[in-house]
């Protein structure tokens, strides 16, 4: 990425970061450890789904310790990263996204149309994993993406399972977590899993020298249930905070050393009917150092109907959400990221009931 930069990185004046940093004062630090010990008590499991409830709630952020993945898995995946980031373009491009995947390594991605400072490689975490071909709602016909395998680092693929192995544990165990705070039984998103659409992203961030004028990604909220975050001691990452509608306020997310970053996404919001938001937020880049950090997107399977749950639905709060078909959802956001729209990109509003 060159000194000089290109117009298509330069984010709308209203949207430019901030460079006077507002650091994010009381984003939950959650210890899971009720959950990751043996025999935990009822009593210390009930204010565990408590603390997840409200910080579902009150924030769509927080940040978990005593989570159960190893440092030393992690540790490698990181070193992993850096060693493929580090080599040249043209061998980075020898394990490229194509037509028939979006799995492998890419540097274009737009967000809001914008172009993000960043280049990235993506792992899907199931292999095949099935999607529709199209993003028309009338055709039916699937493809299987398959995951591209660089043969540098060594065993970078076996990292990336081990790794994905280990997200899958601690993403059902926040599902569950979050299901009994909305009052659901434990194991409720389970089934919507079953042949899920997951996928592991590692993201670098060059220096940029024009801090105030580009994101190293745009700001945007994720499609998912749920986001787990891994980001280095750099930071950078910034929430918009909820309660503040008349003035725009992002706040810092600072960095807790082996703590992962936990987000609600969209199709939360959908099940929970707007009990829990998903939160708008962006990457800062930095001038002088590089950023990496490591987002475990939970996606459900491509069939899944995505609508407000019954439970959580009745005459009082009736659905506020027309059911959408997450596969069909996915392939239209896929469409538009790696290229410039002459339009909004498909967001849950678009399915809200006036």
């Amino acid at each position: 990425m060159g000194v000089e930069i290109d117009q298509a990185f330069v984010q709308d004046p209203q949207h430019r970061p901030n460079l006077s940093i507002t650091k994010a004062q009381g984003i939950p630090l959650i210890d899971l450890s009720p959950i990751t010990t043996t025999n935990p008590s009822p009593s210390a499991i009930e204010a565990l789904v408590k603390e997840i409830g409200s910080a579902c709630k009150e924030w769509g952020f927080f940040q978990v310790t005593n989570h159960g993945v190893p440092l030393s898995l992690r540790e490698k995946l990181e070193e992993a990263s850096k060693k493929f980031f580090a080599q040249s373009l043209e061998d980075k491009k020898k394990v490229s996204r194509d037509e028939t995947s979006p799995s492998g390594y890419y540097d274009t991605e737009h967000t809001k149309n914008v172009r993000d400072w960043k280049e990235v490689f993506d792992f899907l975490a199931k292999e095949p994993t099935i999607v529709p071909l199209t993003s028309n709602e009338l055709d039916d016909r699937i493809i299987r993406w398959t995951n591209k395998s660089p043969t540098y680092p060594h065993n970078f693929r076996g990292i990336l399972e081990e790794y994905i192995e280990e997200m899958e544990k601690l993403a059902y165990k926040l599902l569950e977590l979050i299901a009994m705070s909305l009052g659901l039984e434990a194991r409720r998103f389970e089934e919507f899993l079953k042949d899920q659409t997951s996928f592991v992203r590692l993201n670098h961030y060059p220096p940029c020298p024009y801090p105030h004028l580009a994101l190293g990604v745009g700001r945007h909220k994720d499609p998912g249930p749920l986001t787990i975050l891994a980001q280095d001691d750099v930071g950078g990452l910034e929430v918009k905070l909820k309660h503040n509608t008349d003035l725009e306020q992002w706040v810092r997310v600072e960095p807790t050393p082996n703590a992962y970053i936990i987000n609600v996404g969209d199709i939360m919001q959908v099940w929970s009917n707007d009990a829990y938001e998903s939160v708008e937020h962006r990457v800062m880049v930095n001038s002088e150092k590089e950023r990496f950090s490591i987002p475990y997107f939970v996606f459900p399977a491509h069939d899944t109907e995505v609508k407000p749950l019954e439970e959580l639905t009745n005459e009082n709060n009736p659905p506020k959400y027309r059911p959408y078909k997450w596969g069909k959802f996915l392939i239209h956001r896929k469409d538009s990221n790696f290229q410039k729209q002459n339009e909004e990109n498909i967001q849950i509003h678009h399915f809200k009931i006036a």
